[in-house]
Formats: C-alpha cells, structure tokens, sequence
C-alpha cells in the first residue's frame, strides 16, 4: 500500500495546561511529516486571537505548513480579510474558509452586518487576493441545517466555483458513507480533492454524542461493541482497530489523503497512523 498523505487538525490552547498538551501533540506528530496541520476557530468566532497565536507559534517553530481556519462570525469584512491578509505577511497561506458556528446559546448563525453572509462571500474575496490555497469543509451526510444531502452536495459545487482548492469532511464511521458522497460530488461535476475528515475515538461517550450533534449516522455495530469493549476493558485497541480498518478501507478505495481530527491527543492518530505504515521521517543530511 502506497503512504499516503496525512494532515492534522488541531485546536487553539486556553490555559498553560492546554497550551503544553498542544505542544506534545506537535511534537509528537511533526516526524510523520503530513502535508498540512489546521487550527480551529471555537464557536461564534470566541478563539479567534488564540487561533491566530497558535497558527503563528505552530508555523514559526515546527516548519510545518499550516492551515488557518477563518470564519464569517462575529466579524465585518475588513476584519476578516485583515486577519487573513496578516496570515499571508506571516507566511501563512493555507486558509479554511468556513462559515462557523454561532454563538452557543444562540438561535443559529446570523450574519454581522458589514460582515460576510456565508462561506461562498468569504471564499470569493479570499480567491480575489490570489495569496491562499482554500480548503472547505464538506458533508459527506447532511449537515444538521441542510434540506437534504443533495443540498449539500450543490453548496460544495458553489463553494468550490467560488474559488476553493479543496475539501475536508466532517467525520464519519463508515466508508461507504464517504463513497456515497464521493459519487455525488463527482456526479455534480466536482473534481477538486475531496479529503475525509477521520475521528479516532478515544472516548465513545464523548465522540457518540459529538457525532449525534452533528447529524452523523452511527451504526448499530459501532455501539454494540463498545459496550463489549468497555466491558472487557478493551476500548483502546478497539479504538485504534476500528479506525485503522477505516483508513484502510478507503485508501482501498482510492483516497489517497487522510485528515485525522486529534483533539490535540496524539497517541492514538499516531498508533493508527503507524498502521497503516505512515511511520516518522528521518532525512540523512551530510551523508556522502
């Protein structure tokens, strides 16, 4: 089996404690060289300065090529396009362009009123500046507030005319879910690469109500062995089994780039990524 590519996503620290945990998660994944690492924004645009800090910390020290995630909450168009602009002086030329999520506590998005109504508007004025390589995101099943799946199949074509370079997927628990989507998009003329968005699960609990949140499917099986996993005190190698067979399944399938969501706990991507022989790169300098 071919290597194939990776990237990360990680989230903006919050406190000290955070802040080295985000360190050892770099550190730790930095050797298996992925093509890019992306930093989120939180809800409502609320870690937007802390989002900012880590892209500039992450890509000033690792050498990694970093994605910033830009959103259209909380913000005008000036200020948006003035952090991205401070993203390009700084180097930084990967952007995730996303609508973003409202304020918790709040009756959904709402645009700012000098700001960006929705991601295509965002999306458009940064491919205007001809400085970033844009990535969105994608929903390989419907998103919570789409109409249908084909609904969102039609918005990525939008985004995607609009001037973005490719897509991340929200996650998911089987391949065939990935497949589906893949052919939709492909039938709807999209031929930018599509990237799935892989969770490891290092928490079924946590992860079982995240996914219910987003609208994700979440197969009977997938349950069902959890509760004999946590019952024999497996959920660890369950975990890591589960996701590797996962990425297996869909480079078998053609996907050659995997986006693995760490939740800045590295361990297990790491162990799934060993599996599938994505293993730390050692370059010989020197050698004559």
């Amino acid at each position: 089996m071919t290597r194939p590519q990776i990237s990360f996503e990680f989230f903006p620290p919050k406190s000290l404690e955070a802040s080295f945990r985000l360190w050892d998660t770099v550190q730790t994944l930095a050797p298996l060289q992925p093509d890019f690492v992306s930093v989120t924004y939180g809800a409502g645009g609320t870690t937007r300065k802390l989002t900012h800090e880590a892209v500039d910390a992450i890509h000033k020290t690792s050498g990694l090529n970093v994605a910033a995630h830009l959103t259209c909450v909380d913000a005008t168009r000036d200020e948006t396009l003035e952090i991205a602009e401070s993203y390009a002086v700084s180097g930084v030329t990967d952007i995730v362009a996303l609508r973003g999520d409202p304020p918790k506590g709040s009756n959904g998005f709402e645009p700012h009123k000098d700001g960006f109504n929705d991601s295509c508007e965002l999306i458009t004025a940064l491919a205007e500046t001809g400085k970033f390589n844009i990535r969105v995101g994608a929903y390989p099943e419907a998103h919570p507030e789409a109409v249908s799946a084909q609904a969102d199949v039609d918005w990525l074509k939008r985004k995607i005319d609009a001037g973005a370079h490719s897509a991340i997927t929200q996650f998911f628990f089987e391949a065939d879910t990935f497949f589906r989507f893949r052919d939709a998009c492909d039938k709807a003329g999209i031929t930018a690469p599509i990237i799935p968005g892989i969770l490891p699960i290092e928490n079924w609990t946590g992860v079982r109500k995240f996914a219910q949140s987003c609208g994700t499917t979440i197969p009977q099986w997938l349950d069902d062995t959890f509760v004999t996993a946590k019952r024999d005190d497996r959920e660890d190698l369950l975990a890591t089994a589960i996701c590797s067979e996962l990425c297996s399944d869909l480079l078998e399938g053609g996907v050659d780039h995997l986006h693995f969501y760490t939740l800045n706990r590295p361990e297990l991507t790491r162990d799934v990524c060993h599996a599938l022989g994505v293993t730390p790169q050692v370059r010989l300098e020197n050698v004559a």
